[in-house]
């Protein structure tokens, strides 16, 4: 009877006892385009995100709490931004906020994040501080330096010095929306700095279908060199329309978002020869470090049939790196206070699958990493060749330059 009762009491007291808490999840919010013209970036980057959660959760997770990422669609839509990011921040009372993916969607969440006083860490957007010159703002992006809107511009003009002969005349065209007219001003100005004569330079409606006119007018103005600040629907739309008319130029290309992702590649196929235009990471020199390669391989074993960028080249590494950078601030300073999360930003170097990153006093990175490719050889809508390095040729930076410029446009689209 007494061992009964023994039993019982020490059930009792179990019972009593308060049951082991586990700790809440890190949250870290975000917008993320899944459906729109970004969606191609958007589910990349999410897959990337979701990697280094997995990675971060095997290690710890941060501050000892398992982290867990929450993302609301934003559909490529601008409009869309400051209703999620006040639903993260009010509602959902995330842990941390980082900005989404793109100018046009990095661009509205920074006027929040200075009325609250955050620190904002943006991936690929383009120039977006550049009038605001908020302290606390930081941007995951290779256009870096004092002048981000002319850096991701420069390597094209480089080639263009590069080029026999040199071209005298360029067309400058974008939709009229944040992302192309940073990229068509950062062009503008380095045109004029190289002795360029514009004899073209207009923006079109972000909902144009129809890009044939477009390039006519181009075309009427005889220009050498054609740049282009695009995103991936008017960049399909304008190099189909380039070819259906026959756009007789020099160089054409420059700041064509969507050339970088697998499946526009494999959908244009040969319609891309000659195009010279930017990129951010290639599986090339001191690039394909074995971090990247080892990313890169969990990346490319998750897509499976997601429809996700297959080779997760240009978007995913940076995605990952910038959790890698929020992360190790978090970590460092000991929790989420913003001005000491912004600090630790400022002063110190990240050690990323992308490289080291250092930020500038404006937020960007202190030295731009952009790389301009002109696509060569394309065959066919094979997947291999843009995968094994074979149709895409590094013309700049000259470090990593793997072939020559095949010039004109009009002789290197056969």
């Amino acid at each position: 009877m007494a061992r009964i009762t023994r039993a019982f009491m020490l059930l009792v007291l179990l019972a009593a006892a308060p049951a082991a808490r586990a700790e809440p999840p890190f949250t870290i919010g975000l917008d993320l385009g899944q459906t729109g013209a970004l969606a191609a970036n958007g589910k990349a980057a999410l897959l990337a995100m979701q990697i280094w959660v997995q990675d971060t959760n095997a290690k710890g997770g941060l501050l000892g709490r398992p982290v867990r990422l929450l993302t609301y669609d934003d559909q490529s839509n601008p409009a869309l931004v400051p209703g999620i990011i006040t639903k993260l921040l009010d509602v959902d009372k995330v842990d941390l906020l980082i900005a989404g993916n793109g100018t046009n969607m990095v661009a509205p969440a920074l006027p929040i994040a200075m009325q609250r006083h955050l620190t904002l860490v943006g991936l690929f957007g383009l120039g977006v501080n550049s009038e605001f010159h908020y302290p606390n703002y930081f941007s995951i992006i290779p256009a870096g330096g004092a002048n981000p809107r002319e850096a991701f511009s420069a390597p094209f003009f480089a080639v263009a010095k590069e080029a026999d002969p040199r071209p005298k005349t360029i067309a400058l065209v974008g939709a009229d929306a944040e992302f192309s007219r940073n990229a068509l001003d950062g062009a503008r100005a380095l045109a004029k700095r190289d002795g360029y004569r514009i004899v073209y330079d207009k923006t079109y409606p972000p909902t144009t279908t129809d890009y044939s006119p477009i390039i006519r007018a181009i075309q009427a103005t005889n220009p050498d060199m054609v740049f282009v600040g695009s995103y991936p629907p008017d960049t399909v739309g304008m190099i189909r329309a380039a070819n259906e008319v026959g756009l007789n130029t020099k160089l054409f290309g420059g700041g064509m978002v969507g050339l970088q992702a697998t499946a526009i590649k494999t959908q244009l196929g040969p319609l891309l020869n000659g195009i010279v235009n930017y990129d951010f990471w290639l599986p090339v020199g001191p690039y394909a470090t074995p971090e990247a390669k080892a990313f890169l391989a969990k990346y490319q074993a998750r897509v499976g049939d997601t429809g996700v960028d297959a080779l997760g080249f240009y978007l995913p590494p940076f995605a990952y790196a910038d959790l890698q950078v929020v992360g190790e601030a978090v970590t460092a300073t000991h929790g989420t206070d913003q001005a000491k999360l912004a600090d630790y930003l400022r002063s110190h170097t990240f050690h990323t699958i992308v490289g080291d990153i250092k930020f500038g006093p404006n937020g960007e990175w202190a030295e731009p990493r952009v790389l301009e490719v002109q696509f060569q050889g394309v065959k066919g809508h094979d997947l291999a060749q843009f995968r094994d390095m074979k149709a895409p040729t590094v013309l700049y930076p000259p470090a990593l330059k793997n072939g020559t410029l095949r010039y004109p446009y009009t002789s290197a689209k056969d």
